[in-house]
């Protein structure tokens, strides 16, 4: 399984956010990028223009346009990294596999593993168009428009958690097993490792959690950030056209994203993108209950019963990535206005995170 940094836990939300120029740290050949493609990509047609995707994105992102069609292009950054970070072969991995078996995903056209092409690994997929959505409270839509997108949502993530790795050559994708043990593991250290100034609460969930492990779940493919901002929904309709951003995915327990995706429905829009304190009924968006219905519905199994225990941990994982954050700002490797924002809110979200866990027996 991958192991991912604060930054790529971070970026990886940040898809496709309009293009600028080559940023000069991330230039690549363009003759020969043009003759690969010209050699590895079906249809492929020049002249061919490069832009690169803004955000933070930890593996870089460029458009890649012709005459005929529009790409994308993922690709290693250039340098010295951690060995198991950027990884996009196994992104081209996991969504070759998925579009094979229907599932809503750019199409990959090819992996390119020669670091002598343009100075790292990197794929080429489509790029889909269609509307992605930033705001959860879907601004400028009716209630009946609001709720098809939830429950498209809701639908994706469960046709996902539907499939069997084996089944779909996904097998040896990541470790079965164990997947909150190792999670927050991974997440208190790395959370020590930052750790600026005691914090109460991330002391008390960190000897809390390990010992009040949820049953383990079935193995599943989890997509490690699935939300509405990664999808991309039909230009007219409420159809999930493309699931993006496969940095963080691995096997595990579905419950893991599907918990993170409810905590939407428990952070305050004041302190992220979130949907506390909105009227959903008046907005027309599902609440908790109804959205657990559905996916249990969909995908067949039992609701979640330990859905506080969850929250407590999905909100600790956030707080243990924004100390990750406030540890690059102290170490002057992070300073932008972003960064600093995201590290005020570790306090707030451990202080949550500890409040879900007294109600889940703390």
């Amino acid at each position: 399984m991958t192991e991912a940094t604060d930054s790529q836990a971070l970026d990886a939300q940040t898809a496709f956010s309009g293009t600028r120029e080559v940023d000069d740290r991330h230039r690549l050949d363009e003759a020969g990028l043009d003759a690969w493609l010209a050699a590895n990509v079906e249809g492929y047609a020049g002249p061919l223009t490069i832009r690169q995707f803004k955000g933070g994105q930890s593996n870089p992102t460029y458009e890649l346009t012709t005459p005929g069609r529009t790409y994308v292009l993922r690709r290693k950054p250039p340098g010295a990294l951690l060995a198991s970070a950027h990884a996009v072969d196994r992104e081209f991995a996991v969504i070759s596999a998925l579009q094979a078996q229907g599932f809503p995903v750019a199409r990959p056209y090819a992996l390119c593993t020669d670091d002598g092409v343009i100075g790292s690994i990197f794929y080429v997929m489509e790029k889909v168009e269609g509307r992605i959505f930033w705001d959860l409270k879907l601004p400028g839509l009716t209630p009946p428009e609001r709720r098809a997108i939830y429950d498209a949502q809701v639908d994706t993530l469960a046709a996902l958690h539907r499939l069997e790795p084996d089944a779909v050559g996904l097998a040896d994708y990541g470790k079965a097993g164990n997947y909150f043990a190792r999670q927050v593991g991974r997440w208190t250290k790395q959370y020590r490792a930052s750790e600026i100034e005691p914090i109460g609460a991330m002391d008390r969930l960190i000897a809390f959690l390990p010992d009040s492990l949820p049953p383990e779940g079935p193995t599943r493919i989890v997509h490690g950030d699935f939300r509405l901002d990664n999808l991309i929904l039909d230009p007219a309709e409420a159809k999930v056209r493309a699931v993006l951003d496969w940095e963080l995915s691995t096997l595990g327990d579905p419950m893991a994203d599907f918990s993170y995706l409810l905590i939407a429905w428990v952070i305050p829009a004041s302190l992220r993108n979130g949907l506390a304190g909105a009227d959903l009924e008046a907005l027309g968006i599902p609440s908790v209950a109804e959205t657990v219905e559905r996916y249990a519905q969909k995908t067949g199994t039992a609701a979640p019963t330990n859905l506080d225990w969850l929250f407590a941990y999905n909100l600790f994982r956030l707080a243990a990535i924004c100390q990750g954050i406030a540890g690059r700002v102290r170490d002057g490797t992070a300073a932008s206005a972003h960064a600093r924002a995201m590290a005020a809110q570790v306090g707030p979200l451990s202080d949550a995170a500890w409040g879900f866990a007294g109600k889940a027996g703390a």
